[in-house]
């Protein structure tokens, strides 16, 4: 599969995640979607808070790549770690990975209560998501190396970025659909 293509295919399985969760929690009430199994599990809100801190936080890279202006850093230039990286962030954030895992400090979500309106900020932040992969499908995403937003060692491809964010987010959406099938889930 060429690059365009792998990312269209990501594009259509980001598109799903919006679908998916303005189906599930669009019409939850404040209460619902601020609600945790307990105080240290993630309410539905907290889920769609993280994903739109981590996501954010790869805008200003990609806006950097498709401006011409991104500056490759020594990290990035260090032959092998990226794919390795790329390989370990996209095992380890798959929805099939049983493993917890903790989410770095700079994207943990907001502890207070969230907004009702955070499925719609979601599901608009989709969108920018949507038009930045848009607006770099015809780059060499493989050849194009970044540094992780979260931990400045961390080097990856923007193409294996955005194969492990959509698996992010189809984690998070699995994380959110076991609280509100939890027995005491506000109805």
């Amino acid at each position: 599969m060429s690059n365009r293509d792998e990312v269209l295919k990501l594009r259509s399985d980001l598109d799903a995640v919006s679908t998916d969760v303005q189906q599930e929690f669009g019409s939850f009430s404040s209460e619902q979607l601020n609600w945790k199994p307990s105080a240290d599990r993630w309410s539905v809100a907290q889920c769609l808070d993280h994903l739109i801190i981590g996501n954010k936080a790869f805008f200003p890279i990609l806006e950097s790549i498709v401006n011409g202006k991104k500056r490759t850093v020594v990290m990035e230039r260090l032959p092998v770690l990226p794919g390795i990286w790329g390989k370990l962030l996209i095992k380890s954030l798959n929805p099939k990975n049983p493993r917890k895992m903790k989410a770095p400090p700079t994207f943990q979500p907001a502890s207070s209560e969230l907004p009702q309106n955070i499925v719609d900020q979601f599901v608009s932040q989709q969108g920018e998501f949507g038009a930045w992969m848009d607006k770099t499908k015809d780059l060499d995403l493989e050849r194009t190396i970044i540094t992780s937003p979260a931990l400045k060692l961390i080097t990856y491809s923007v193409m294996d970025a955005y194969r492990f964010l959509v698996l992010h987010e189809q984690r998070h959406f699995q994380q959110a659909k076991r609280v509100v099938a939890e027995g005491t889930f506000p109805k």
